[in-house]
């Protein structure tokens, strides 16, 4: 099938669903499924139609004089695959048709897009309601970018967030975090995105990564590291978005990672000697037991703690 002939059906799929008596969403969802391209192809389809039909509704209207002769319905026959567009053309005429050429030809999407960020301080928390009915709950020192013109969208830039997202297999969510793309499929699951790698962990439903090329899936318990946007390390996912109730666990991380998602998740500065930086630590660290007590974090990782003026410093064995 070629590039042309998908993006037809896009558009036939759009106009079918915007009549009110459509009902085949098992077809629609069967479709989407079918070509990891094709939900793409299925959203330019619908904001170009969107575009087309404000055009016109913004066009000057002309009284023209009635016909002498009555126009007579054209019939269609009902196994014509192509009534419903033509049905569609004759509500706009070649206005419509001239405008939505126009649109797909120069990325409607782009010219749409309203982007604006969330962030957050070190130690905050900040949930964020989408229009969608979706969820975002960002830990401390983390930003996300967001559209104003697409809910389904968004970008983790940096720290780590939870997502609780309203599934719609017509408008996938998808995020983006680095060259990492992921796309929910029924969700709640939480992103962290460090400098060198993006950690996805899924706590319900599911979540595809990289849908268009790996195409790795993560049902709930599992989670996958992402390095450089094609190196995947599938993990264990356990307790998912326990951050909210300041508990942070590791799973072989590096004590210098370890002191950044504390820094993030306190609000207070650590760091690791390099003489520690490379040391791997799993367990779980309860931020309420701390007390604002760096020996106590000295004893959870085995290692001496020392205080740089406000900095908590992880350096040699205990």
């Amino acid at each position: 099938m070629t590039g042309r002939k998908v993006e037809d059906h896009a558009l036939d799929w759009a106009i079918r669903v915007a009549d009110p008596d459509f009902d085949d969403w098992d077809g629609l969802t069967a479709w989407l499924e079918a070509d990891p391209r094709n939900p793409d192809r299925y959203d330019d389809a619908t904001v170009a139609i969107a575009e087309a039909r404000d055009r016109v509704a913004a066009l000057p209207v002309h009284t023209a004089p009635a016909p002498a002769t009555p126009v007579q319905p054209v019939p269609v026959a009902a196994n014509d695959a192509g009534a419903a567009r033509r049905g569609y053309w004759r509500w706009g005429g070649g206005a419509v048709a001239a405008m939505l050429a126009v649109v797909v030809g120069t990325s409607v999407w782009n010219g749409r897009s309203q982007p604006y960020a969330v962030e957050t301080r070190p130690g905050e928390q900040r949930a964020i309601a989408l229009a969608d009915g979706s969820q975002i709950i960002m830990a401390g020192g983390s930003r996300v970018t967001l559209d104003r013109a697409n809910a389904r969208v968004a970008v983790a830039d940096r720290g780590e967030m939870l997502f609780r997202v309203r599934h719609d297999a017509a408008h996938p969510f998808r995020v983006t975090a680095g060259e990492t793309t992921m796309v929910d499929l029924g969700t709640v699951f939480d992103v962290k995105r460090d400098p060198q790698r993006t950690r996805v962990a899924v706590a319900e439903g599911a979540v595809m990564i990289d849908p268009k090329g790996a195409g790795l899936r993560l049902d709930p318990g599992q989670a996958v590291v992402v390095t450089g946007g094609r190196s995947f390390r599938r993990e264990r996912a356990e307790d998912v978005g326990g951050w909210r109730e300041g508990r942070v666990t590791f799973d072989g991380a590096s004590l210098s990672d370890v002191a950044r998602d504390l820094s993030r998740q306190m609000g207070h500065a650590v760091r690791a000697d390099a003489s520690v930086a490379d040391r791997l630590f799993s367990g779980t660290v309860d931020l309420r037991s701390l007390n604002d007590d760096p020996a106590l974090l000295g004893r959870l990782l085995a290692v001496n703690v020392r205080t740089d003026g406000q900095t908590w410093v992880l350096g040699g064995d205990r």
